[in-house]
């Protein structure tokens, strides 16, 4: 594997790491961004908060998984 490919998977495991931490501390900043505020509205606030620790998970084992079969 090269090193850019070892990049990307950090990342994935890094932003699902954040993606979990700004749902569980509930963060004003992080639900405020357009991105967010999609899901916001359609959910609710709860909701989004489920589908941002859900896409942490994923992405964690995205990462994991490519570290181990890749």
């Amino acid at each position: 594997m090269q090193p850019s490919e070892y990049f990307i998977l950090v990342l994935f495991i890094v932003l699902g790491v954040f993606s979990i931490t700004a749902s569980v501390l509930n963060l004003d900043w992080y639900f405020q961004t357009d991105g967010a505020r999609i899901f916001v509205k359609r959910f609710g606030r709860n909701g989004a908060r489920i589908f941002y620790v859900l896409l942490g998970i994923a992405l964690i084992a995205c990462g994991v998984v490519g570290f181990i079969y890749w």
